[in-house]
């Protein structure tokens, strides 16, 4: 933890006692809602950190304000400033994660799928056999880990992965507040990690991204191809008896799902069974409006149970 690192720790504690909630929309969503009242400022901490408007100095407490200068993410515009991140909230804890809109290649995103990812978690981790060890792919804010940290003993080992070294740099944050032990690992998949694992978690990128961007993309057949490429690497490398809990999104054309498809024929052969579900049937429906999109009917939010025989 770094100095700013340790004001931005700061700043979470100080949004906690004020009892700060925010629920992190959709970017489109976000959009709409600004459009409603172009140039308005931000009028309380929800305005600053949740819908992250331009504000005059005077607005934050000399704690929150502090925290945020020291953290290097008060941001000058003319004589108003603009928060360099944002705040979600997940039930009682909170989660740094990049500012609106998320447009660069290294942003942080959080939003309803890390509540879905969350509650997905929250659903199947109680039915589960003993848990030693917890790596979380592609983590992100670190929702995943933190939520799962919550339902599993204490000393089990938790870890982190992602390309991403901002995305680390907030789980590293977000999990120092709410009292989690977590390691963290640069590296692509399970690339790195060392030890057994007994329980692989992750909510990979699921869109086919023009734009390449990290938090984004998901590769071929309609952004299900690291989906696909993580459940399978996880699949070699579980512990015998373990389980990987995958929450994603996938294109259904055609009435047709290639990642269920694609997972229900490779799985067997490496020894594992798989349970997959819709969680919601439709979901992010502007991306039927992007290029590559032409045949699919609906995007799904789907959660596959593998499980090591």
């Amino acid at each position: 933890m770094t100095g700013p690192d340790e004001a931005l720790l700061r700043l979470l504690r100080a949004l906690g006692a004020a009892e700060y909630r925010f629920v992190t929309v959709t970017p489109e969503t976000h959009r709409r809602v600004l459009e409603r009242e172009r140039g308005r400022l931000a009028r309380d901490l929800r305005g600053v950190f949740g819908w992250n408007l331009p504000f005059e100095r005077s607005l934050l407490p000399a704690p929150l304000w502090e925290a945020l200068a020291a953290g290097g993410m008060a941001l000058a515009e003319g004589a108003l400033f603009r928060s360099g991140v944002r705040v979600a909230s997940v039930g009682g804890r909170l989660f740094l994660h990049s500012a609106f809109p998320t447009d660069s290649e290294n942003s942080v995103f959080f939003g309803p799928d890390s509540y879905r990812y969350a509650r997905f978690l929250e659903a199947e981790i109680p039915r589960l056999g003993p848990v030693r060890s917890l790596v979380d792919i592609g983590a992100g804010s670190g929702v995943g880990a933190i939520a799962a940290a919550a339902l599993l003993p204490a000393g089990t080992r938790l870890v982190a992965t992602d390309i991403n070294p901002s995305a680390l740099r907030f789980a590293r944050i977000n999990a120092r507040h709410s009292g989690v032990d977590l390691e963290t690992v640069q590296a692509s998949g399970l690339d790195g990690v060392e030890g057994p694992a007994d329980l692989v978690i992750a909510n990979p990128p699921f869109v086919a991204d023009p734009a390449g961007r990290l938090y984004r993309d998901g590769g071929d057949m309609h952004g299900a191809r690291l989906s696909l490429d993580w459940a399978i690497a996880a699949a070699r490398r579980i512990e015998p008896a373990g389980t990987i809990l995958l929450y994603t999104g996938s294109a259904i054309v055609d009435g047709r799902d290639s990642l269920r498809e694609a997972l229900a024929e490779q799985l067997p052969e490496l020894g594992c069974s798989l349970q997959y579900s819709e969680i919601d049937p439709d979901i992010f429906g502007e991306l039927l409006d992007q290029r590559g999109y032409e045949d699919v009917e609906r995007v799904a939010a789907v959660g596959a149970i593998i499980s090591r025989l």
